[in-house]
Order: structure tokens, then C-alpha cells, then sequence
């Protein structure tokens, strides 16, 4: 005969254990559903309709197909910069190499300085703010100085090799070429160009300018864009010709470059490739120092600083009316950029990077010293080690991080421009060190996204700024445990996911079409964000490390998409992600999983001798109501307290005194079960039945703590799929030995959770700080600087009383 399994009752308990909420054992799925596109429950469909179809180009798998090209653009460049006029007057040779299987009747390029002519869509198409009634000269000033701006390039000549003038048209910040012939497949077309253009200002806040300083009247020029490129033609767009508005970067193919950069004598030139000419351009003890750095364990100084300040005095001399030529080469990179000034300091150290000496250098001024000189190519050193530890080793032979002050950072192949310096008495705030690092690391990091894992950054932003700023943080990690990272841990973002959902712009957001005011959230801070969760809690850092490695091994030197990133990171991790893809790159639904209720049950094991206490014991423990308290006080004796007659067998015995025919009911039960039966009976089993909540509409997963009465805790982690049947309110029951006194979700903030004050049961009281001021606030003092300051102070007086 089989017999049915205990009931469960619920169980009430004492103020310290949970408190009790009355909920039904059933876990059926709720009727409301979350909709997308008009059908309930998708949140955990593929996503395959979003993507572009599987080709032989570009497989299901996110791989390179067997039929993969793409184009080849080389570059003979000759250019001047004229220091005087701060202007560029240049000429190059293209070789373009048609590797598709379309035949071309034109080519284009980017003319990205027309950005900055008078009447450039950019401008034209900038929105602005009202103004206060308060508006800083400064402000005014570059508004007036951006109209009068002679900007923009001055085409001078198209030419094909032969020297015949090669129709054209100019479209804004792209040029078209018309090719005399179309160019087939495996054919390559040579022409040139000449063109020149002015150089545009530090204030524009531009990624290329030249910065003055009136002590030394000496310029610093970050030179980049300086040249008609290559746009991209590809497999699944044609030509990317998509005009340059200023926020877009830039998409560009791969190619071999020689330049040649002419300037002032006295100048020291930084830029993308090797230096061909070293015994031309440098003396003879540099050239020595620069062989010393590629062995060296610190920093060798190539230009020291006393060397810097006689550049920097020699401008009026005869010195600064000469010319040298510095020649540079790279192979396989998408762009070129350099840096030059007579104020330059410049440092290099070899790294061994897997086994290859790559040098990493940095160039930059007095001012920028001593951060720079005791950080800056550190930095560098540390983020080849570190990005190429996670995709694969750095394949160029130098790494430059150059003080070119544009304001934050930018990156090019090989070198980047980086902003932050120390106050001018040396000194510097914490947050002045902990920028210049993170700049370094990221720019520097930007080889690897987007210079060889080539993403189009005009229409995916976060293609290459949401990947580098989550490799970003790694490197940060990994130089500083207390590193104050601004993105990547899951807390930082939760202010921005919180906004109202019709504000936010999905990070699957084109990039000139994403408010400035969200760019850094969404393209930068946002997926990094998403990459470091999918990591330490949705695949787990092995998982996770081998898919995002093979991701960056496929895609090297080539040109990845959207679809190949998602498809890859799910092929080799073998974990189906799109809900996650959906959820944080396709909507801008944000995570808040309220713990709404929580009930505790135990098992009936129909033992009268422990039941009935237990019930007793219950009764107890339920607090009086009201009515009772004043009716002790209120009515001085009730009738069956006065009259023996009004109470019958019920009254005179003990309910919660076990009975024999309850024992003997118990003892038939018992002999009824298995061992296996008989042991979950009496095995003292506890089970929770917690109501979750999905409130902010992102599916994640659960992270559930449980805090024991003996103060021993528990982590249990369910998958997002908890939420597939239902994803707006789920019951999940979990089952523990011991009795639980409290439980928090996400209880270590990995989930980006944007309301704390609603993950615990029962509640508890979410902490926040806040200061107290009196008028205008003060800006943040520099610690170092005050302590300067002090010892300055006391020094004075202890010289006083001596």
C-alpha cells in the first residue's frame, strides 16, 4: 500500500528568524507577459532575425568564411609641417588593391579635416544649449573662432600614375575618384594626391590640433587625419562613405605605409611605424641610448630633459629655420598619425611581450613631468602585457603614448595622444595619476580595438570602445588592486541603466546617433559593464577568456561585425546567449530583481509528541492583537470563566496534549514508509519559497544568499532561464538542513541590480552619504600639493626660531 508524502505546514517563527508572508504553494506562471515586437516571452528567442544571415563570408559560427576578402590600401606619403602657418602640406601615392569580387568604377576616400570647414555638416548639424546668463569668454571666444577657421583641405591634384589628372568629386568629408577603367578583381590602381590644410587649435577640442605655450612660445602638434584615406568597401555594406559629424570615428583598411615628415630641425617626431633614418635625424649619443632602452629593465631617457630645454630655447635661432626629414614605415595597420615639438622629452623601454622586444616609448614635456616620466611608458609596458595575456600577442614593434593634450585621449596604430598632466608645481590630485593611467592604458589598448581587430567605429562605437574599456579594466585590475575603476564593476553603472528606458539610447545605437550626453555610458561604459558580468557570473572567467581570446584571434587584422562578435562568443563558449545579447545590447531595460516575499515551510511528520508543541509553541509566538490586549482590562471575567456549565470537553482539555489514537495514527504512518521516506520525515528539512520580482525588465540571473541561524552563509546562483516562462514574477523554492534568518539577492552587486532596498528579506536600510556645505563648493583639494604647501610652512617658521 503506498502512502501519500506529509503535508507541509507553514512554519512560524520567532522575530529572529524570517517573518512571515502568506503565499500559496503553487508556482504557475502569471497571465502578463513581456512583449517584444507584439509576441509574449521573448526575451529568450534567438536573435537571429536582428543579424545579418550566415554567408560564405562570415559563418554561423561568427568565423571568417572560406570565401573572406577584404581591401589592401598602401601609402607613399611626403609631408611638411609648417610651424609658422601651423599648417600641413602634403603629397602620397595609393595603391589600391581590389581583392572583392565586384568590379570598381570609382574609388572613395575620407577627407575627414572638411569636418572643420565654415559651413561643414559637423557644424551645421550641432545642436546646442540654452545659454546661462552666465557665460564664460572662453566659450565665446571658440564659438567665433570655429567661423573664422580657415579649415577643411585644399585638394590641389588627383593624378593616376602617369600623371593625368583624375576626375573627382568632393561630397562633403568623402572624395570620389572616378577610375578610367573599372578595377576587376586581384587588380591594383595607383594614383596621387596633393592637398594641404591648417592645423586646427587646442580649444576646438578636436583629436588632431596644436597646443601653444606663451612661457616658451613653443608649439606641441598631434598630427592625425592629415591625409586623403582609404574608405572601406565591404562584403555585406559596398563603400562605408558615411560622413564624418565628429563623433563616428573612423573606418579604414589595411595597408603598408612610408612616410616621410618634414619639420624644424630642432623637433623631436614621434609616429606610427619604425624609424628608418635614426643616423639622420638623432645624435649619436641618442642613437645609443635608444639601443640601451631595448634591453633595459627602466625607462631610458632617448631626449632628456636638458636636451628638451635647449630645443625649446633654440626656436628663434638659425636651428629652427632648418629642416630634417624623419622616415617612418609600418606594415599592416590601418592609419598613420605622429607627434612633433622641440619640447619633447622622450623615454622608450623594451618589453618582452611573449617572447617579442616590442619598444614602448612615450614623448612628452617638461610639464607633463614627473607623472609622465615615472608612469606613462610603465603603462604602456603593463597594457601589452595585459590585453595581449587575453586576445593575442602585440604584433607591431613599438607602442608610443605622446602628451598631446586633446582634452582625454586618442588612439592610433602604434600611438596615441593622452591629456592629463601634474599641476605646474609638479604636484598632482590622486585622480589626476588614476586618469593618466587609465587614458594610457585605454589609447594604448586601442591597438588591439579597433587597429587590428578592425571594427567599423562609424556605425559600432562600442565595437571598439565597450571592448577596450572592459580590457581596460582588466589592465587596471591587474596594476593596482584599490585601482579606482570608473567602469566595469557592475555598481558604477547602475545610475545610468536606472534613467527612464524612452531617455536611453540601446547600445545597438549607430554612433552619430547616440546623444552626447549618454556616449560614454552607453558605447563605452555600458558594454564593458555587460562583458565583465558575462564573465564573472554568467560563463565564468574560463569559459568567458577562451571564447573573447578566439574572438580576437579570428578577427585580427580583418574586419568583424556585430553578428560575428555574438556568434563567436556563443560558438566557442557553447552557452546560448541572446538573451543577454537582447537584453543589454538591443534594449535599454535595466536589472532590478525585487525579493518580494518569502515563506517558510516545514515537513508535517504527524509525530504528535513534536507537532503539537510546535504548534503550541506557534500560537506563542503570534503577537496579540488589540481587541485582545484591551479586552484583559475591559471585561473582568468572560462566561465560561464564570460558569462550569458553559464549558464542555474541548474546553477542559489541552489541545495541544497528544492523544493516544494520534499516536497510534503516527505509528501506522511510520510503519508505512521506506528508509528513504522515513528519513526525509525526519530529516529537518526547510524549504523557502521565494517570490521574485523582475522589475526593470532585464533578464539576469539570480544570485540568492542565504544567511543560517548558526551565522554560516550560502551562495546559490540560477541561470537567467528561471525567468523563460515568466519573466516579470517567478516562485522558486529552495530547500536548506538548517534554518535560514535572512536572505539578500545579489549580495556582491554583480548583476548591475539598480535598487538594493528591495533585495533583502527581511528588509533592510540602504545606506547613502551625503556632505554638508555652506555657499560654493570648492573644487577638490590636491593632497600632495597641500602637503607641500605645509612642510613649506613649517620649514619657514622652524628657520624663524633658528
Amino acid at each position: 500500500m503506498k502512502h501519500s508524502f506529509p503535508l507541509f505546514r507553514k512554519a512560524i517563527q520567532a522575530a529572529s528568524t524570517l517573518a512571515l508572508s502568506v503565499l500559496c504553494l503553487s508556482s504557475a506562471p502569471l497571465l502578463a507577459q513581456y512583449t517584444v515586437d507584439g509576441n509574449p516571452n521573448r526575451k529568450f528567442e534567438p536573435i537571429d532575425m536582428l543579424l545579418p544571415s550566415p554567408n560564405s563570408y562570415r559563418t554561423a559560427s561568427g568565423a571568417p568564411g572560406k570565401d573572406y576578402w577584404q581591401q589592401k590600401a598602401d601609402y607613399v606619403i611626403s609631408v611638411e609641417l609648417n610651424e609658422q602657418t601651423r599648417s600641413i602640406t602634403g603629397s602620397e601615392t595609393i595603391t589600391y588593391t581590389n581583392n572583392s569580387p565586384d568590379a570598381l568604377e570609382y574609388l572613395w576616400l575620407q577627407l575627414d579635416q572638411n569636418a572643420f570647414e565654415k559651413n561643414s555638416e559637423k557644424y551645421m548639424t550641432q545642436t546646442s544649449t540654452p545659454f546661462a546668463n552666465q557665460v564664460s569668454l572662453n566659450t565665446v571666444k571658440r564659438s567665433l573662432d570655429k567661423i573664422t577657421f580657415d579649415g577643411g583641405y585644399k585638394i590641389k591634384t588627383v593624378k593616376d600614375a602617369s600623371g593625368k589628372p583624375l576626375k573627382y568629386a568632393v561630397v562633403g568629408t568623402m572624395m570620389r575618384v572616378d577610375l578610367p577603367t573599372a578595377l576587376r578583381t586581384g587588380q591594383k590602381f595607383s594614383f596621387g594626391v596633393e592637398w594641404s590644410f591648417n592645423i586646427v587649435p587646442k580649444d576646438f577640442g578636436e583629436r588632431s590640433n596644436y597646443e601653444f605655450f606663451p612661457a616658451d612660445s613653443n608649439d606641441i602638434f598631434g598630427v592625425a587625419q592629415f591625409f586623403p584615406r582609404m574608405a572601406v568597401y565591404i562584403d555585406h555594406k559596398g563603400w562605408q562613405h558615411k560622413s564624418f559629424l565628429g563623433t563616428g570615428e573612423f573606418t579604414l583598411p589595411f595597408g603598408d605605409y612610408k612616410v616621410s615628415i618634414t619639420v624644424p630641425a630642432d623637433h623631436v617626431v614621434g609616429a606610427t611605424g619604425a624609424l628608418q633614418n635614426a643616423d639622420k635625424v638623432l645624435s649619436p649619443d641618442q642613437r645609443s641610448r635608444l639601443k640601451q632602452a631595448e634591453t633595459a629593465t627602466a625607462p631610458v631617457l632617448i631626449v632628456t630633459s636638458d636636451e628638451a630645454k635647449k630645443n625649446e630655447a633654440s626656436r628663434t635661432t638659425a636651428a629652427a629655420k632648418q629642416k630634417k626629414t624623419w622616415v617612418y614605415t609600418a606594415e599592416r595597420v590601418r592609419d598613420f598619425a605622429f607627434c612633433s615639438s622641440r619640447k619633447f622629452i622622450w623615454d622608450a623601454l623594451g618589453v618582452n611581450v611573449e617572447g617579442k622586444r616590442v619598444l614602448a616609448m612615450s614623448f612628452f614635456p617638461k610639464e607633463g613631468d614627473p607623472l609622465w616620466g615615472q608612469y606613462s611608458t610603465r603603462a604602456i609596458a603593463h597594457t601589452l602585457k595585459t590585453y595581449s595575456k587575453y586576445t593575442f600577442p602585440y604584433p607591431y614593434p613599438v607602442a608610443i603614448s605622446a602628451n598631446v593634450d586633446i582634452g582625454g585621449g586618442m588612439e592610433y596604430p602604434m600611438i596615441a595622444f593622452n591629456a592629463p598632466r601634474p599641476d605646474a608645481d609638479g604636484t598632482y590630485h590622486p585622480r589626476v595619476k588614476d586618469f593618466l593611467l587609465l587614458v594610457i592604458f585605454h589609447e594604448v589598448g586601442h591597438n588591439y580595438f579597433p587597429m587590428i581587430v578592425n571594427s567599423d567605429e562609424r556605425q559600432w562605437a562600442w565595437m571598439d570602445e565597450g571592448l577596450n574599456t572592459f580590457m581596460q579594466f582588466l589592465a587596471e585590475q591587474e596594476w593596482d588592486r584599490n585601482f579606482n575603476s570608473s567602469a566595469g564593476f557592475p555598481r558604477t553603472i547602475t545610475d545610468y541603466m536606472k534613467a527612464e528606458k524612452n531617455v536611453l539610447t540601446p547600445i545597438m545605437t549607430t554612433s552619430d546617433n547616440i546623444p552626447g550626453r549618454e556616449y560614454g555610458d552607453n558605447s563605452y561604459d555600458k558594454p564593458a559593464t555587460a562583458l565583465n558580468i558575462l564573465r564573472e557570473t554568467v560563463l565564468g572567467r574560463e569559459l568567458f577568456d577562451y571564447a573573447f581570446k578566439k574572438y580576437a584571434q579570428r578577427w585580427m587584422f580583418k574586419h568583424p561585425e556585430p553578428a560575428d562578435f555574438f556568434r563567436t562568443m556563443e560558438d566557442a563558449s557553447g552557452v546560448d546567449l541572446d538573451w543577454f545579447w537582447r537584453g543589454w545590447f538591443y534594449t535599454t531595460d535595466h536589472c532590478d530583481i525585487a525579493l518580494n516575499k518569502v515563506q517558510r515551510y516545514v515537513i508535517d511528520t504527524r509525530n504528535p509528541d513534536v507537532e503539537l508543541v510546535a504548534k503550541k509553541q506557534d500560537k506563542t509566538l503570534l503577537p496579540p492583537d488589540l481587541t485582545t490586549m484591551r479586552n484583559q482590562t475591559d471585561i473582568a471575567q468572560t462566561v465560561t470563566e464564570l460558569d462550569s456549565n458553559a464549558r464542555d470537553y474541548y474546553d477542559k482539555n489541552d489541545p495541544f496534549a497528544p492523544r493516544s489514537w494520534q499516536k497510534k495514527d503516527f505509528e501506522r504512518f511510520v510503519n508505512g514508509l521506506n528508509d528513504k521516506e522515513r528519513a526525509i520525515v525526519n530529516g529537518g528539512m526547510n524549504f523557502y519559497e521565494l517570490e521574485l520580482e523582475n522589475i526593470g525588465g532585464l533578464v539576469m540571473p539570480v544570485i540568492v544568499e542565504l544567511t543560517y541561524a548558526d551565522s554560516t552563509k550560502e551562495i546559490r546562483r540560477i541561470p537567467a532561464e528561471i525567468w523563460r516562462y515568466n519573466n516579470q514574477k517567478v516562485t522558486k523554492q529552495l530547500t536548506t538542513t538548517k534554518p535560514v534568518i535572512s536572505i539578500t539577492i545579489d549580495p556582491y552587486l554583480e548583476t548591475a541590480d539598480t535598487d538594493l532596498a528591495n533585495n533583502s528579506f527581511p528588509r533592510r536600510q540602504v545606506e547613502s552619504r551625503f556632505q554638508l556645505f555652506k555657499g560654493r563648493q570648492s573644487s577638490t583639494p590636491n593632497p600632495m600639493q597641500l602637503e607641500r604647501q605645509e612642510k613649506a610652512v613649517k620649514e619657514g617658521k622652524d628657520k624663524g626660531t633658528n
